[in-house]
């Protein structure tokens, strides 16, 4: 018994020394993005789109910090304004999946019947598909743009918050406070939006960061493939893929600063839900005191 109280603290700590690193590292990038145009404004760095008046392929300097690609662009501005692009692009991607997964599933777990059945194999004929190819089917064929970009990654994301309201739904729909509800005459809409919205939604601010991780690799990946954004919109994957053909020259700042972010992003987004999970999550909570 003494072991599992002193295993409690730790384990607590961990997690909440993780999930710090996390959010600093997530309001870092957010505060980029937010101040990545003022600071364009003030001179501080260049233009993402201007590449004429640079040379190529200039390894970082004080000039360049984090040199330039082998069109002249600046490395240093277009992994800043990177940040800008892909936290719209996500923000975008999981909230439209958000909003379309969990009012389907509170209404399937509390309906249940055909529309249950029917709603039950079209999002799992989805997750079935693998998000990655999903995501660049839908973007060939809605072309590219920060809106299409966003519609060709939510989608893979529909099912999860659709499952994962959906059960929660079927649990609650039979507690007391619900029959109570419904013998003073609630409608089915009163029911969900007063009584059962925020008993199933605890779960889905931890998916919400999870997501949005996982959305940022499916952007670069999309980048990378020319499916993403446009080419005059400074993108981590679509620089990712002008700076391969340059690697096997030892032209190497064009990859490791764009691809650097992007990792630095997912794991902040990653272990900010990780940790929030935790605080969210009461039976993982009762399973760390056990």
């Amino acid at each position: 018994m003494a072991v599992s109280k002193l295993s409690l603290p730790k384990t607590s700590s961990l997690t909440q020394k993780l999930m710090s690193i996390g959010v600093i590292l997530t309001l870092f990038f957010v505060f980029i993005a937010f101040f990545a145009p003022v600071f364009q404004a003030l001179g501080l760095i260049q233009n993402p789109s201007d590449a004429i008046a640079n040379p190529i392929h200039q390894p970082p300097s004080l000039k360049h910090w984090f040199g330039t690609s082998r069109l002249g662009y600046d490395v240093f501005s277009r992994t800043l304004f990177g940040v800008q692009a892909a936290l719209l692009v996500v923000l975008l991607a999981t909230s439209l999946s958000m909003f379309i997964g969990v009012p389907l599933g509170m209404l399937s777990g509390y309906v249940g019947g055909r529309l249950d059945k029917i709603l039950l194999f079209i999002m799992d004929s989805i997750y079935t598909l693998p998000g990655m190819l999903l995501s660049v089917t839908l973007a060939f064929v809605v072309g590219r743009g920060i809106l299409n970009a966003a519609i060709a990654i939510s989608i893979a994301y529909i099912p999860q918050y659709y499952r994962v309201v959906r059960n929660h739904t079927v649990s609650v729909k039979t507690e007391v406070f619900i029959e109570a509800a419904q013998a003073m005459g609630a409608n089915t809409w009163q029911v969900l939006s007063k009584y059962l919205f925020f008993n199933v939604i605890q779960s889905v601010p931890v998916l919400f960061t999870l997501n949005a991780a996982d959305a940022i690799l499916v952007l670069g990946g999309l980048g990378f493939l020319g499916l993403g954004l446009p080419e005059e919109v400074a993108e981590w994957g679509h620089d990712l893929r002008q700076a391969l053909e340059a690697l096997p020259t030892g032209i190497w700042w064009t990859a490791l600063f764009p691809g650097l972010a992007m990792t630095l992003l997912v794991v902040g987004l990653s272990l900010f839900g990780e940790g929030l999970n935790e605080f969210v999550n009461p039976r993982l909570r009762k399973q760390i005191r056990e």
